[in-house]
Formats: structure tokens, sequence, C-alpha cells
């Protein structure tokens, strides 16, 4: 065991700490346990009538816990003596496979997590955000493939910069825990090196991982008398709780914490401010909100001829993109200044000037499940009234603005329904809108930082700036935070990592002129 004694983390010694999830942070350990149980029994009962049950004391720990799903499966099957055929991930759940035992276990789950929610250790939230105020970086890192599920159920997916889990595992084609490939994934996406990150796990194979990936301390959260095991697979640091860990800042750091738009200063009382610097500004827009007021139908947000004329003559002075959730084509036809830069998809779609254009590359892996989805969702929600489905190259939106509001529950219902039959989509919120989206690590924010470096922006001598008003906006404003300016479209109160506030597109145009005005004097 390496020597490592302190329980206070300070951002002159670590620059990030990974987070396992079940058992760490959320209480869902309890859920799948039941679920594996429920599954394994039902299996060994249709063998033989005289079964010896799936042990959750005995059985969970040494042969599931912390691995990924198909490898439980093969690992408790094989000390029952119990040899059947790896079989497909496509398998379905009745299937007598390796990976058909695997869905099963998957469905049931899911099934428990809508029954029984998602319960969170309150203790690990606080150090959590104790964690980002003192300016280090989270990540999560989960065997699981419902990990976004889980985060997203429990309303805690935005104290994480970074997620690994199960659904990265098959597609990378990385090794689960005990091996440290998802640790050090984890670090490669948030930028640190493993001797300045922190590992917190509760199981032995993750501890394990998190002392093979090199990195610089690695906690064992013992919830339960498993203290010697943890230490023997490489904990530093004993804990039975996270209330146990404190965090010391010896100097003030940005927070990342999200905080109300009401507190936010107007970006016209501050554009000296905004551009207190020499960097050149480079302006990154959403579309829906920012550039065209939201209107009852999508179809309807026409970008008018005053705000067209306010984009060229930006982009004679700076470089200018529209990243937006419409499809590529639908964007760059509305706003038809051919000098921009256009992101599409929520930057799955990306072209230029010039005809440069790229997709991202794992986005069309889930093009036929997101055809499958599309055509559930159209046929479930045919007969709401108001509800419409749009379907886009790498995403669906369901729109319910103009659904009565008694008929909204069973929309929600029938869409998180349909996302539970599709693991491999994401299921996202907006503005009265649901959305259906590859579940990679892709979103605005890495559209954003890609556009940077495919035109050679150098935060050094360029500064972004991102003007948008929804919820998937959010990504942008998290990725410039220490180099850019984040400014949020809103009137109403709402939480936000921006910096800045203007109320309407009508502002957003007279913004823009008059940044317009400035770097023409400063030309």
């Amino acid at each position: 065991m390496r020597e490592f004694i302190d329980k206070s983390f300070s951002p002159d010694c670590f620059d990030a700490v990974v987070f396992d999830l079940d058992g760490v942070v959320t209480r869902t350990a309890k859920v799948h346990a039941k679920a594996w149980k429920t599954m394994f029994d039902d299996y060994l009962a249709s063998r033989t009538p005289s079964f010896k049950p799936f042990d959750i004391e005995t059985d969970y720990r040494p042969y599931v816990d912390g691995k990924p799903r198909y490898e439980g499966v093969r690992s408790f099957l094989e000390s029952r003596g119990i040899d059947i055929p790896y079989g497909d991930p496509e398998d379905s759940s009745d299937q007598e496979t390796i990976c058909g035992l695997g869905n099963r276990k998957n469905r049931l789950f899911r099934e428990m997590l809508r029954t029984d929610g998602v319960e969170v250790y309150e203790s690990s939230l606080a150090f959590i955000r104790a964690v980002r105020r003192a300016g280090m970086k989270t990540a999560v890192v989960s065997s699981s493939r419902n990990c976004r599920a889980v985060l997203e159920a429990a309303g805690i997916a935005d104290l994480f910069d970074a997620r690994v889990d199960g659904t990265d595992l098959e597609r990378m084609g990385l090794s689960g825990k005990p091996a440290p490939d998802m640790f050090r994934e984890a670090c490669r996406r948030l930028g640190t090196d493993p001797q300045r990150t922190v590992a917190i796990e509760d199981a032995e194979a993750g501890v394990q991982a998190g002392y093979a990936a090199g990195f610089g301390c690695v906690v064992g959260v013992n919830r339960g008398d498993r203290s010697k095991a943890l230490y023997d697979h490489g904990a530093d640091v004993m804990v039975d709780d996270l209330a146990e860990l404190q965090v010391a800042s010896n100097a003030p750091k940005a927070s990342e914490e999200k905080i109300a738009v009401s507190s936010l200063p107007s970006a016209f009382d501050c554009m000296e401010e905004i551009l207190r610097d020499d960097r050149a500004p480079m302006f990154f827009l959403d579309y829906d909100g920012t550039l065209t007021p939201i209107v009852p139908h999508p179809d309807d947000a026409v970008l008018n001829d005053s705000m067209r004329a306010t984009l060229k003559r930006l982009a004679e002075r700076c470089q200018v993109a529209v990243i937006s959730g419409r499809d590529l084509s639908d964007v760059r036809e509305r706003v038809g200044i051919e000098s921009l830069w256009y992101a599409g998809s929520h930057g799955f779609d990306i072209a230029g000037p010039g005809g440069r254009r790229t997709s991202h590359q794992q986005g069309g892996e889930f093009l036929p499940s997101l055809d499958a989805a599309e055509k559930s969702l159209k046929k479930a929600l045919a007969s709401v009234p108001g509800c419409l489905v749009e379907r886009k190259r790498f995403s669906i939106a369901i729109h319910y603005r103009q659904v009565g509001k008694d008929d909204v529950p069973s929309v929600m219902r029938l869409v998180e329904q349909i996302h539970a039959e599709h693991p491999d989509l994401r299921l996202s919120t907006g503005k009265k809108i649901r959305e259906l989206q590859p579940d990679i690590d892709w979103n605005k924010g890495k559209a954003l930082r890609w556009l940077m470096q495919t035109l050679n922006l150098d935060s050094k001598k360029f500064m972004p700036v991102y003007i948008g008003d929804d919820v998937t906006d959010e990504d942008a404003f998290r990725e410039i935070e220490a180099e850019g300016v984040g400014i949020l479209v809103a009137e109403r109160d709402q939480s936000t990592r921006a910096a800045y506030r203007l109320d309407n597109p009508e502002a957003v145009e007279r913004f823009l002129n008059r940044m317009s005005d400035k770097l023409e004097r400063r030309k």
C-alpha cells in the first residue's frame, strides 16, 4: 500500500476527483442487487427446481459488483459451474446466452428504477460540490450502461464534467474494472494527469482499477465490513462515509456551481469587461430562442432580415458560428450566410465555408436505433393533440408546447417508456421539448471546441463568446467558462453557468451590433 493518510484534498495537490456511482454517490446498489437476484433466481429455477438461490450477501460483491454487466453474468454462472454461449449484445432478454441474461437484468433494473426511484448520499453530494467550488474537476465512472439514466433520475448530472460508463466500454472496446481503462479514459476526458487525480470507490474491483491507473490517491468507501479487502486491493485512504473527507482550498477559485440568472449582470452593461483583453472574439450562437424567438411550431422560427444583416456585419469583423439542435441543412438554409460555420444536431453535423463538412464519427452507429425509436414515438404519440415528433438526422425531438396540460404526463410517460427500450440513446430536456440523442460524449460544448481547433483559434489569442438560451447550451457555457464568455438569453429566472445575460433575441441583435461597432473601432 502506498503511504497516504491525509483525508483533506487541496487543488494544490490534485486537479480532479473521479467517483464511482453505485455505493459512492447513489444508493442504487440495492436496486442492482435486487435485479440481479430476480434474474438469476428465475433462470436457475428454469434449469432445476432444487436450485441454490443467488445470495445478495455472499454472491453480489465477488461476482457482479462493479463489473460490466455481461462479465457479471459470466462470473456468477462460472461460480455455479454453468457454461452457456456468450451470444450477442442484441440478444433478446429471453435468450439463454450471457448477453440475453444480461439484457434481462438490465430490463428489470430499469423497471425497478422507475418504480423505486434513486436515493443519493447527501454527504457525497456535499463533498462533490466542495470539490467543484475549490476549482477541481469531477467525473463519474460506472460499468453500468444506465449511468446517465441514474444521474438524470437523481437530478445530479450537472455535477460531473465527464462520464465514462458501460456504453463507452462497449463502444470504445475498453476493459472493465478491475482493469484501469475506464479511469484512464476519465482522466483523458478531464485533461488531467492520473498522478494528480483522486479515485473514490466502494468495490474491490474499482479500487484495484484506480490503483492500476496510477491515480495519486485511491479512497476506499467501506459501506460494510470490507476495509481489509479494500486496502488489499490498493486503497490509500479508508472512510465509512464521504463526510469524513475535506477539501482545503488555499486560494479562492471560480465556482462551477450554477447560479440564478437574476444575479447575472447585463451583457450591455459589461461590454468593456467582455472585451477586456486584446484577444480577438469568436461568436458561437444558438438559433431558436437566441437568434429567433421561441414559437409554437419549429417551422415558424424564421430569421428576420435585420438579424441576418447583423450577423453578416459581425462576420466581416470576426469568426461567427451557429450551433443548433436543428438539422445542419435546416439551420444553414434559415440563416443563409455562406461565410459562417454551422453545427447542426447539437454538433453532430458540422459544415463551414467552401464546402467543408464533417460528422461526428460515432454518430452514424446510432442511426438504426434512432430510426426504431422514431417509429415507436410517432405511433405512440399520434393520437395526442398538439404533440409533434420531429426527426433530425442525429436526434428526435418531441415538442409538447401545444399539448394540453392534462395530456403532458402521459406524453412524458410514453417518451420515457420508449427511451427505456433504447439504452444507447440519451434523453435530454429543453423548453417544452424532450429529445433523444446518441448516448456518447458529444454536445454543443464539444462542437465548439472542435470548431476552435479546426480553425486554429488558440484561446491565448482568441476569446470564445457563446450566446444561448436553453439547457443544451449549458454544455457550451461549461466548456468555455475558464477562457471565454457565456451569455444566457432569458427573461425569467433559471440556473446557469453563463456569466452575463440578455433578455431576448431583440437584445441579442442590439448587442451584436454594438459589438460590431466596438470591433470596428478596435480595428
